[in-house]
């Protein structure tokens, strides 16, 4: 089986998806194995690293199970704007991020249900 045009830039993107969110091979092919994938584990290793191609139905299905444990991770911390540094000092948490510059952990891009 060959490779389709765009299963090269389908696998770079997975595998930076996959190190961004440190997740590895076995953990994304019991997802993608529980969802209904049909490749072994070592056939989705030799996929990822790019030593053999996955049908086209069988990457989507690697790529949800990748997303899926993706969206189920820690929101990561935004680069506050100015209006979020203003408010997080004006929440009395800024003291030593006047005299440093910093104001202490951003804030998180997900907010609160129900939150405005």
């Amino acid at each position: 089986m060959g490779f389709e045009p765009v299963e090269p830039e389908q696998r770079q993107l997975l595998r930076k998806a996959l190190e961004d969110a440190r997740l590895s091979v076995p953990e994304v092919w019991m997802k993608y194995f529980s969802i209904g994938g049909g490749a072994g584990e070592y056939e989705v290793d030799a996929y990822v690293n790019g030593s053999l191609s996955l049908p086209s139905l069988q990457r989507d299905i690697l790529a949800h199970a990748a997303n899926e444990l993706i969206d189920q991770l820690p929101a990561r911390p935004r680069a506050p704007s100015s209006t979020d540094v203003h408010r997080h000092r004006a929440a009395g948490s800024g003291a030593e991020g006047s005299r440093t510059g910093r104001t202490g952990s951003p804030p998180r891009h997900r907010r609160d249900p129900g939150e405005d």
